[in-house]
């Protein structure tokens, strides 16, 4: 799917928007992406949709999560690692029968409602929180790449929240331009932003596809643990240098309930006491059950190289 016209007409204007300036469109360039699925029970996936009664979304095929960890390594707002976990959904009261592998075509848009999503630096918290509405904090991550291996460790606090792995394919010759369209929870409210990346990926499904995902005992990923996520993986993906644009347009609308809610969603209080700094905490270093090794030394202001 290409970026739309109204978005590429904006080339070169610029913006500042919070106290972030802007150079548009907003892009990323030759960063590497890490993706895997996984079915969950959709039942208690649905419950995890917002908590939003209006029926506006619904789980995916039949039950989907998507964690996806892209290494940002050229945006306007410097350096970081966003690390998303998500499930599959479509902004349709009537639940969608889409289902894997057809997850990877030529053009293809999906959905995803965001369950998590830490990054490395304070300004894309306060950039991607505060106006696109998306559930972003500071977190300890990185992102390695070996010779059979792509994997993410994702740490708060000094403990293990998520650890993601895959096996690096053999191949990324697949060309793929994907639109995703990412549904967040805050302020009270869904908010609705477009992502469009191409690049060339390998991918598996099926049994080809190897990988693990191992939630830690952190209390942010507890909901995850309820998800009865599988041990296998439905598919993987790993595109060594994608380039993205994230739109600037987004919708948002009232979450609504059958009676009003008595605790107060978070708001824009989270947001703007946020600097613009672009530094990232300390590597992740909780050991992670079942993996060795995972005590490195990562640049604290950059990427891992391996």
């Amino acid at each position: 799917m290409r970026v739309p016209s109204r978005i590429r007409a904006q080339t070169g204007r610029k913006a500042l928007v919070d106290g972030i300036p802007f150079t548009m469109p907003v892009v990323c360039r030759q960063s590497p992406v890490l993706m895997a699925a996984f079915s969950v029970n959709p039942k208690r996936a649905a419950r995890l949709l917002g908590a939003d009664d209006t029926g506006q979304l619904s789980v995916l095929g039949g039950g989907i999560l998507i964690v996806t960890v892209i290494d940002y390594r050229d945006t306007v707002i410097g350096k970081y690692i966003e690390y998303s976990i998500g499930i599959a959904c479509t902004h349709d009261a009537s639940p969608c029968k889409f289902k894997l592998p057809g997850f990877f075509r030529r053009t293809l848009s999906i959905g995803q409602y965001v369950l998590d999503l830490p990054v490395s630096s304070e300004v894309s918290v306060k950039g991607g929180k505060g106006i696109w509405g998306m559930p972003k904090h500071q977190a300890s991550l990185d992102f390695r790449v070996t010779d059979d291996k792509v994997k993410s460790q994702y740490d708060l606090d000094g403990k293990l929240c998520a650890y993601v792995e895959i096996d690096r394919p053999t191949a990324t010759t697949l060309p793929l331009k994907m639109a995703a369209s990412n549904f967040c929870a805050f302020r009270g409210m869904m908010w609705k932003s477009d992502l469009f990346f191409e690049g060339r990926a390998g991918f598996c499904v099926g049994k080809r596809a190897k990988a693990k995902f191992i939630v830690g005992d952190h209390p942010r990923v507890a909901k995850l643990k309820e998800l009865e996520i599988s041990a296998d993986p439905l598919m993987t993906a790993f595109i060594p240098s994608a380039n993205g644009t994230l739109d600037d347009h987004c919708e948002a609308w009232f979450m609504t309930y059958d009676e009003t809610p008595t605790e107060m969603p978070e708001g824009m209080e989270s947001v703007a006491d946020l600097s613009n700094s672009e530094e990232w905490l300390p590597p992740p270093r909780a050991p992670v059950p079942g993996i060795d090794g995972q005590h490195r030394n990562v640049a604290k202001n950059g990427p891992e190289t391996t």
